[in-house]
């Protein structure tokens, strides 16, 4: 009997000691392959797609004061080697390379730096089957949408981020990174354009904006839509842009950056129009140098009074172009005048980065008008098929 008690006695000793060992254990913020993902990497493809995936920085290489600091974090930590390694089961979907070309939050990249990433991108595609692109979510719209004018290469360029920093507990960071990967080498999105892969949802660059601070479905398409979305294995393609209808010959933009210099993109701001909003925006940009304005306007793209005085001194005295479009988020502009281009459905920091990349091949206003109607405006157009 007392054998059998201190028998007893161990063996629920032993019990809670693992328990409370497995309770104290840290968890691993980390993901890492199992015996069980080795076991099925030697059952994967022997031929996987090459993917390279350029790392900017941003929220996705946060590191976060402790697993539970939401919100207070260091944006542009980690870097993108260690994340990539730290993905599980990768090696099933793509033979993943990366580049680090810089780690800070998206708004610390000039216009310039986008030039440097553009060429690298292009320069990727010529061996990559895919490129994926990591960077900060307040200028990602921005940033994806140079990538989407100017990449002269039709292979899929997939731009992607995350709300949360790596290091927290329900990080958004590494389901990010993980079907953004997987988009790009399945090879779905080519001739797509870039497109933007967040929270399993795929948007087109052109279309896409930031609708919310903190939450993870933060990026919308107003009124269009997603393109497509990614569950697990299944990636589903519903809606093409435009673009992607054209023949091959047809399909590249005529941005090509290897034919300017990074010092011809000029200078481009937006002037915003409220109730009784003065002219010094305006004013205050054309001195500094702006060869480009984008008003965002009330209802239909309509300015102040004081704002249209200015725009018209600034297209009268230094040939100043404008483009017009609406603050309210959605919308088409469809008139214009001279020097004044209608933005169409582009909203304010779309149309800036078409306008300044127009204006850094051409200072022509007809012939910039000409490419916001065909390439920062494609319409689907079936007529004659």
């Amino acid at each position: 009997m007392p054998i059998t008690f201190h028998h007893s006695l161990l063996k629920v000793c032993l019990t809670s000691s693992l328990l409370l060992s497995a309770l104290a254990a840290p968890v691993s913020l980390l993901p890492s392959s199992t015996a069980f993902a080795a076991s099925e990497e030697a059952a994967a493809p022997s031929s996987l797609p090459k993917v390279k995936v350029i790392g900017t920085g941003g929220t996705i290489s946060g590191k976060s004061v402790d697993e539970t600091s939401f919100q207070n974090y260091k944006a542009g930590t980690l870097l993108i080697q260690d994340m990539v390694d730290a993905l599980p089961n990768k090696d099933r979907i793509a033979e993943v390379t990366t580049t680090q070309f810089g780690n800070s939050g998206s708004s610390a990249y000039s216009m310039q730096d986008l030039y440097d990433l553009s060429l690298q991108v292009d320069a990727a595609l010529k061996e990559q089957d895919g490129v994926v692109v990591t960077t900060g979510t307040d200028t990602m719209e921005e940033i994806a949408y140079f990538l989407d004018l100017t990449v002269q290469s039709p292979k899929p360029v997939v731009v992607t981020g995350s709300m949360r920093p790596w290091t927290v507990i329900g990080s958004d960071a590494q389901a990010n990174l993980y079907n953004a990967i997987k988009l790009a080498g399945s090879g779905k999105t080519k001739y797509f354009g870039t497109v933007l892969m967040l929270n399993d949802t795929i948007h087109a660059a052109r279309e896409v904006t930031k609708t919310n601070d903190y939450r993870t479905d933060t990026f919308e398409s107003p009124q269009l839509g997603m393109l497509g979305y990614i569950d697990e294995k299944n990636i589903r393609i519903y809606r093409a842009p435009a673009r992607s209808l054209k023949p091959a010959y047809e399909w590249a933009t005529p941005f090509d950056l290897t034919r300017i210099k990074k010092e011809d993109l000029p200078k481009v701001e937006i002037a915003f129009s409220y109730q009784g909003a003065g002219r010094e925006a305006i004013d205050g940009f054309v001195a500094g140098g702006a060869q480009g304005i984008v008003t965002a306007g009330t209802g239909a793209g309509g300015i102040s009074k004081a704002m249209s005085e200015a725009r018209q001194k600034a297209i009268e005295e230094k040939g100043v172009i404008f483009v017009t479009t609406t603050r309210t988020g959605s919308g088409s502009i469809y008139s214009g005048g001279k020097n004044i281009i209608a933005g169409d459905n582009l909203n304010a920091q779309h149309a800036r980065i078409m306008l300044l990349v127009s204006l850094s091949f051409s200072k022509n206003a007809d012939t910039i008008k000409g490419w916001f109607e065909t390439y920062g405006a494609p319409q689907v157009d079936l007529t004659d098929k």
